[in-house]
């Protein structure tokens, strides 16, 4: 694993050892055992897309593992002001080990990839949230004891969050039905990597309009906001769409009894959900938001303990 861009990337080996390697990280920053994996290592993070759990959790992270994280933000480089990917991948892969980008467009990751020469990981795109499934797959790991066999149910906006669930949990033999309206399905590109993967895991894809179809005897359910950063001119168009996705209690007792609730946060309560369940005794989400620190510690170990 040279990079974190996609989890299509990534074999079923290898989403395991980031896994195995969380639990043996979050089990010793709860111990309190020094853990300095990257002591003199820097890890540049790229935002031109803000955040508080990606930039939070990377920079403590890099910290815990004894390295040191640099924030630059749109108005701290050049890139969008005239100089191109290639050149500033060139000239930071002579500063620092390894580049986290929060970006919108998702060519720019693999640029930086294609062109420098230190790991580059994904820490968003308009495409894909590979770091977010990762974590997500971790705390369903420490609430089920197993992924392969799970469905996951994931309800609303076909984004970047749908497209790399369908990704992960095809490589791990979770099942996955997703519940979007037409119009707001998961990128096609995407769904086809995905059914090759759900070959050999033996993982069932599930794409439905119907949201009772797709929460169906789900183990977990997830869902996201429907309006995301670039989208607030379609808010109450997206609103008015998106409500019968609404994860309340009528729609969560389709799911099993036992099931578990995810959502990546930020989360707007009476819209994607009902406080009754975000809040309720079956939500996970701040596991899951926990677990996003323990996770990118495994893959920036993994990625630039070289």
């Amino acid at each position: 694993m040279d990079h974190l861009i996609s989890l299509n990337d990534l074999t079923l080996e290898e989403i395991e050892q980031i896994l195995n390697l969380s639990e043996k990280l979050k089990k010793q920053q709860q111990e309190g055992v020094t853990h300095h994996y990257l002591k003199g290592k820097t890890l540049g993070m790229i935002f031109t897309k803000s955040s508080t759990r990606t930039r939070v959790s990377f920079e403590v992270g890099m910290y815990q593992l004894g390295g040191y994280a640099l924030f630059l933000s749109s108005n701290d480089i050049q890139i969008g002001r005239g100089e191109t990917i290639y050149d500033t991948a060139q000239v930071l892969s002579r500063y620092i080990d390894g580049i986290m980008i929060r970006t919108f467009a998702h060519s720019d990751v693999e640029d930086l990839a294609k062109y420098g020469n230190i790991p580059i990981i994904n820490g968003l795109t308009d495409l894909m949230h590979p770091c977010q499934i990762l974590a997500d797959l971790f705390t369903v790991y420490e609430h089920k004891g197993t992924l392969k066999g799970l469905k996951m149910a994931y309800l609303g906006d076909g984004n970047n969050i749908a497209n790399s669930l369908l990704h992960g949990c095809s490589k791990v033999g979770m099942d996955v039905a997703i519940g979007s309206p037409k119009g707001y399905q998961c990128d096609e590109q995407v769904i086809s990597e995905a059914k090759e993967a759900a070959k050999i895991s033996g993982s069932n894809i599930i794409l439905t309009e119907d949201p009772v179809e797709a929460i169906k005897d789900a183990d977990v359910v997830y869902t996201d906001t429907w309006v995301s950063m670039g989208q607030e001119s379609e808010k109450q168009s997206r609103i008015k769409i998106f409500e019968p996705y609404k994860v309340d209690g009528n729609l969560f007792a389709k799911a099993k009894e036992d099931a578990i609730f995810l959502h990546c946060l930020p989360a707007y309560r009476g819209y994607e959900v009902t406080e009754e369940i975000i809040d309720g005794s079956q939500s996970v989400v701040f596991d899951e938001a926990e677990n996003r620190l323990h996770v990118q510690k495994a893959i920036m170990a993994l990625l630039m303990d070289k």
